[in-house]
């Protein structure tokens, strides 16, 4: 096709293909094992699919409401009351989202106009900093602390001026696999107390938490829920990342911000899967054992790779394993990864991509979502190495 010849003006100048995708074709030309895209590579719940099926030959088909079928923000309103013992109005606190990516980008171009300051933890999953500048607002970096990747309390409140209009935080936290705990959530509600920040929780992996440990949603503190947009994935939750099917919860107010933005957006969601997953809600088994499920996994890959040269770090939730491999090389992350891929047939994403100044700590990402045999072929590649 012929090129256009006029002047494009871009408005995201230092944006490039996401990481992920990046990885992913570079393992699918050289066949490697991939634990690079935070994707299972199992079969998700028969279950579920039968009922997904029901609902499409019963004729759910059309328009859902904007908001989303009221069963299953029904079922959400259930799920945070026995999870977090929080109170969400069905009707005017909760909508569905077309994914968690969504989700963000609607909060972010609701509320956020130019010149606005959003604060966003390093490293940072990638959706964020650009829906910001998309939307004339300025990013403000918090670097977590390496290598538990706890937040800075020293630096974060310096950080806050009369432009800063928003806070992201996200826990259990992509890439690292840390959480923020019940005394950083106090903390940040502290914080904010009697200025206009508004908290965008991304809170997606919240099923996949390990060791015991409880998720500190932000919807447990009834002065930091006044003020915040909680994020959640069925994706993540169910295994079904290509359903792109999320949900946000806010207090009446802001959610009635969020869902002018979010009906031109998207408008509304699958019909037939949210009347599957709000049927697949009613057992909570369905999501509570999800951390027992993923912990396994987790346990598994570290065993697996127990005599080889690198360092696994604290990984407390997500489906992701952080490898430091300082006692192998010396080489930034971003050619350690292609390297690997190359040379040694299995793809992973270096840490540094989700900084903006590509710091290299020696660190990889490593995405344990995957079926025994694939844990194992990755394990023995990299005993070898």
């Amino acid at each position: 096709m012929k090129l256009f010849q006029g002047n494009i003006t871009t408005k995201l100048p230092q944006t490039s293909t996401s990481i992920f995708a990046v990885m992913s074709q570079l393992a699918n030309e050289y066949k490697a094992v991939n634990l690079s895209q935070g994707f299972p590579d199992f079969p998700i719940s028969e279950e579920l699919i039968e009922m997904v099926n029901h609902f499409m030959k019963a004729g759910y088909n059309q328009y859902a409401p904007m908001p989303g079928v009221p069963s299953l923000r029904n079922a959400i309103s259930d799920m945070f009351s026995l999870n977090h013992g929080a109170d969400y109005d069905v009707d005017k606190e909760i909508t569905i989202t077309a994914g968690a990516t969504q989700a963000i980008f609607t909060a972010i171009s609701a509320f956020i106009s130019k010149d606005d300051e959003v604060i966003i933890f390093e490293p940072a999953y990638d959706c964020y900093a650009p829906s910001i500048i998309l939307n004339g607002g300025m990013v403000k970096y918090s670097k977590l602390q390496y290598p538990d990747y706890s937040i800075n309390w020293d630096e974060l409140p310096r950080m806050i001026s009369s432009n800063t209009k928003m806070i992201i935080i996200n826990s259990p936290h992509n890439p690292t696999g840390s959480i923020i705990s019940k005394e950083d959530m106090q903390r940040l509600e502290n914080l904010i107390k009697g200025r206009d920040i508004l908290v965008l929780s991304d809170e997606v992996y919240e099923h996949i938490i390990f060791d015991g440990v409880d998720h500190q949603s932000a919807s447990r503190f009834p002065d930091l829920a006044s003020k915040s947009i909680i994020v959640g994935s069925f994706g993540k939750t169910f295994h079904a990342t290509g359903w792109k099917m999320g949900f946000v919860l806010a207090p009446e107010n802001i959610m009635a911000e969020f869902r002018k933005v979010h009906q031109f957006v998207v408008f509304a969601v699958n019909t037939p899967i949210q009347y599957a997953v709000a049927e697949y809600l009613q057992n909570p088994n369905n999501y509570n054992s999800l951390g027992n499920f993923y912990q396994q996994k987790r346990d598994f890959f570290i065993s697996a790779i127990s005599n080889s040269k690198f360092k696994p770090l604290a990984c407390n939730g997500t489906y992701f394993q952080l490898l430091d491999y300082s006692n192998i090389s010396d080489e930034p992350e971003m050619d350690m990864a292609v390297r690997l891929v190359k040379e040694y047939g299995i793809a992973t994403v270096p840490v540094s991509s989700f900084y903006r100044t590509k710091e290299n700590n020696h660190t990889l990402r490593f995405c344990f979502a995957k079926q025994e045999q694939t844990i194992n072929k990755a394990a023995e590649i990299l005993c070898k190495i």
